[in-house]
């Protein structure tokens, strides 16, 4: 793998991480063995298509998906064409409907980080086959700092998972909804019937924001 491409950052190539974590990081990955998701061109995506003064909600996962061809760089999001088990993203999908009786056909999920939804996972890469095989390489302290630059002003989370919570933000003006990850293996644990969608978008209105069209957009 090359060098990390910086150029489409915009605000986030502000953050310390990259001066301090970035070259160790390279060399991490250079030294992996297995194959890496998401393609180092889609690593990034999240940030590059959700700038700082951009983001009103936050969506935090844990790791990429580690199936080939499922990583697209958003959290949760998978490309269009893909074709396989949408897993997580298929339990999303069920809950949407029964929030907000929304049907949503689209996997890729770049209509919603259009509109200010950062989908960021803990982690921006895994080897080929291994959940969590770099949850401890280091993209933690990224998080953090991206969760820290937030907090110029209010802002909405949902928090999907151990992981994800592990980095929520203790300001009282924000909206956070933590609840089990919407995995195959833990939905019903939390995550069915908790309703984010319209918690969302009620909090954005009452701030003066633009809610989130979560159906499917041109």
């Amino acid at each position: 793998m090359n060098k990390f491409d910086l150029s489409r950052l915009g605000a986030w190539a502000d953050l310390p991480f990259w001066a301090a974590d970035r070259e160790r990081l390279e060399k991490c990955l250079q030294a992996e063995g297995r194959t890496v998701f998401p393609p180092p061109s889609r690593m990034f995506a999240a940030l590059e298509r959700c700038q700082p003064d951009d983001t009103n909600v936050v969506i935090l996962g844990q790791d990429p998906y580690h199936t080939p061809g499922k990583a697209d760089g958003l959290a949760f999001s998978i490309p269009q064409d893909f074709g396989g088990r949408l897993d997580s993203l298929s339990n999303i999908f069920k809950e949407l409907h029964a929030d907000l009786h929304v049907n949503r056909a689209r996997t890729d999920l770049y209509d919603w980080a259009d509109q200010g939804v950062l989908l960021l996972n803990t982690a921006l890469t895994v080897p080929q086959g291994k959940a969590g095989g770099h949850a401890r390489l280091g993209w933690d302290r990224l998080t953090q700092q991206v969760i820290g630059r937030l907090a110029d002003r209010p802002r909405a989370y949902i928090l999907w998972g151990r992981h994800a919570q592990a980095f929520a933000p203790n300001r009282p003006d924000d909206l956070v909804i933590a609840t089990a990850h919407p995995s195959p293996l833990s939905a019903r644990h939390g995550f069915f019937g908790s309703r984010p969608f319209s918690k969302v978008n009620g909090w954005l209105r009452q701030h003066g924001h633009h809610i989130i069209d979560w159906a499917d957009s041109a």
